[in-house]
């Protein structure tokens, strides 16, 4: 099944529908899955197919896709919202590195935490039923020469 077809699926079970305008904002969240898109960022993307689309309509269906688990809200802490797609491969969320000086954002697919788990239920009681960790530094890249903060300058 293809992921269009998957979402669909879960907007219908929870008694809402897959509109046009709705596919064609998750059409440019697949697109764009490695990039982390801002309200703002899928709306220009989507005003291509649908140019009397509104923003409040793109920050709405956004929101929704969010309390349907299918996209996350994300902050990386640079004062933007950021909408990262879920995976069905895994149970959690995945992790991600941040670069301090030059903003690269790499996805962590592999769930590391299992052990912290199962650890935090066998001593605490309490189950874990999702988790998001953020790793924040600077690559040694960044550090050098080999920056694309430094060849941006230039």
């Amino acid at each position: 099944m293809n992921p269009i077809e998957h979402i669909a699926q879960q907007f219908a079970a929870q008694n809402y529908k897959l509109t046009s305008q709705r596919e064609a904002i998750v059409q440019v969240l697949l697109n764009h899955e490695k990039e982390h898109l801002s309200v703002e960022e899928v709306y220009m993307l989507v005003k291509n197919s649908y140019p009397n689309l509104g923003l409040a309509t793109v920050y709405r269906t956004l929101e929704l896709l969010c309390e349907l688990h299918i996209v996350e809200k994300m902050n990386f802490g640079d004062g933007m919202a950021r909408y990262d797609l879920r995976g069905d491969e895994t149970d959690h969320m995945h992790h991600h590195l941040i670069c301090n000086v030059c903003g690269k954002l790499e996805e962590i697919k592999e769930d590391w935490l299992l052990e912290l788990e199962l650890r935090l239920e066998r001593e605490y009681g309490f189950t874990v039923t999702d988790h998001r960790l953020d790793f924040k530094g600077s690559y040694h890249t960044c550090k050098s020469t080999g920056c694309k903060k430094d060849r941006a300058v230039s």
